[in-house]
């Protein structure tokens, strides 16, 4: 076997940095939303009014989404290592756009024209004011529904060239865009100029991304030729179980939404910024390892390599749960502090910090068990497998919705209630891909998880430690944003010290060489 993992190392540390980048811009508009908006009514009526177009363009376009994935799967056997673009691919890429267009600009005209009877059923728990603002916001957002699929197959053309930059900075326009048009407006009491932005910021997310294509050997010519091509027979066999899937999966959303508009004013806002925080640091460690895995899996399922795919999922899974649980323990121990260093400032207040640190600190409990539903994800769809996962999705509407009524309702958690019941979702649903993939290859769960009780141990510990060190610090007099700061860096450095540390003490192997691999450079 031809070992990659430096090329995947290198182009995971690549894409990490690129998404950090693009994450800060993404925390930089967060913050001003906050400032401007806070947790208000307006602000849960935009976030209300965001979740359709954002499962087109995160969910379904973005990177790892289905038309990311199905256009990776597919495309890497064709174009191979060489990259070269012949005639055959060159159609396939213009059925597969024209198709998208045409599919996704009826649902995007559909939706304009049905916002109301669609906001109406998402929050009918809401106040009648809530409903109308969030419907005028879903009227000015539905073009990003259009704009969803085409991102994502262009998306997964860069990736599949090794093009990893692009498609993981562009998301750092819509963000950019958003903070200049906040930023001019001064007072926008309705939220429709952060409506607009946000329509105009994801037309510049697409529009980046053309040169570049262009510049592969990519030639827009609408074609049609749909019938008898068993290439993209293919895309669809594997796009639209997984369109399904991730629509399913959204389908929890929706309910945790309904749910959410029982509770107070801004609790919708407040789970939507616990989701962004999560996924500041979640996103970047998924996105940076798993771009790069996938077309080497879909490549060496093609050439039927199946104890390389096990090699390279033990090793991806490993150092994601090796960097995922030091997250958590950061999460548990300075979330409040951190929240309140960050966002509170305008008319983000205290109340609001307690709502989204409490909706937080349920979240991340979910990590782990995330990070692992994503891998294993990347290895069905490797098999041009997505009827699974959509089928184990779909089993999983009906518990989140008992769970939701269970832990809100008679439980009275409120929005801890939401963020818990989706930790068990995800578990739910990582456990069952894990089962079920042996029908595809037997993968070695025995090295992975004797790795993971060893990196659990040592977080318990680590774990521990923070919290007390965290219980004596709150003691120290200092002024506010000093104190945070102050607090935030000592206990950040002594998690990671000391948790690093005790894995390499227990000898845990990704621990050790990732150690060689700093200690040679």
């Amino acid at each position: 076997m031809r070992d990659e993992t430096p090329s995947v190392l290198k182009a995971a540390w690549l894409i990490a940095l690129v998404t950090i980048a693009s994450k800060f811009i993404g925390f930089a508009r967060d913050m001003v939303v906050a400032n401007f908006y806070g947790a208000t009514l307006v602000s849960d009526a935009y976030f209300y009014a965001l979740q359709i177009p954002s499962l087109a363009i995160i969910i379904l376009g973005g990177v790892g989404g289905p038309f990311h994935s199905a256009t990776v799967a597919v495309f890497s056997k064709l174009i191979g290592e060489n990259g070269e673009i012949n005639d055959k691919v060159n159609k396939l890429y213009n059925t597969f756009l024209t198709v998208t267009f045409i599919f996704f600009s009826l649902l995007a005209v559909g939706g304009f024209f049905f916002a109301d009877k669609i906001m109406g059923l998402i929050i009918s728990a809401g106040s009648p004011e809530l409903v109308t603002l969030a419907t005028t916001h879903f009227k000015i957002m539905s073009p990003i529904i259009l704009i969803g699929g085409i991102v994502g197959i262009l998306y997964g053309l860069l990736v599949t060239h090794k093009k990893y930059i692009l498609p993981n900075i562009s998301p750092m326009v819509l963000s950019l865009v958003v903070i200049a048009a906040i930023s001019l407006a001064h007072n926008d009491s309705s939220g429709k100029v952060l409506a607009i932005a946000t329509t105009a910021g994801a037309l510049c997310q697409l529009l980046i991304q053309c040169p570049a294509l262009r510049k592969l050997g990519y030639r827009l010519q609408p074609n049609f030729e749909i019938t008898n091509n068993p290439n993209f027979k293919s895309i669809m066999e594997l796009l639209f179980p997984a369109v399904l899937s991730s629509t399913m999966g959204q389908i929890t959303i929706y309910i945790d939404m309904f749910f959410a508009s029982t509770l107070r004013e801004g609790a919708w806002t407040s789970v939507v910024f616990a989701n962004r925080i999560f996924q500041f640091p979640v996103g970047i460690l998924v996105t940076a390892f798993l771009v790069p895995l996938f077309p080497i899996f879909s490549r060496l399922a093609g050439e039927g390599k199946i104890e390389d795919i096990k090699t390279y999922f033990n090793k991806g899974v490993g150092v994601l749960f090796f960097a995922a649980i030091p997250m958590i323990i950061l999460i548990l121990t300075l979330a409040k502090d951190g929240i309140s260093l960050v966002f509170e400032r305008g008319a983000f207040n205290s109340d609001a910090v307690y709502m989204v640190t409490e909706a937080l600190c349920f979240l991340s409990f979910s990590i782990l068990p995330y990070v692992f539903r994503d891998s294993i994800t990347r290895v069905y769809y490797a098999f041009n497998d997505s009827k699974t996962p959509f089928l184990i999705a779909l089993s999983a509407i009906a518990l989140k919705a008992c769970l939701n009524w269970l832990l809100i309702l008679k439980l009275n958690m409120g929005i801890a209630g939401i963020t818990l019941s989706t930790s068990f979702i995800t578990l739910f649903n990582a456990t069952l891909l894990g089962l079920f993939i042996h029908k595809k290859i037997r993968l070695d769960y025995r090295t992975l998880f004797i790795n993971f009780a060893k990196m659990i141990f040592a977080g318990v510990l680590t774990f521990i430690l923070c919290f007390f060190v965290g219980n004596w610090f709150n003691n120290v007099e200092l002024p506010k944003y000093l104190f945070e700061t102050v607090k935030i860096l000592v206990i950040m450095a002594l998690c990671l010290s000391v948790y690093t540390g005790l894995n390499l003490i227990f000898k845990m192997d990704y621990a050790r060489e990732l150690a060689n691999r700093v200690l040679k450079r």
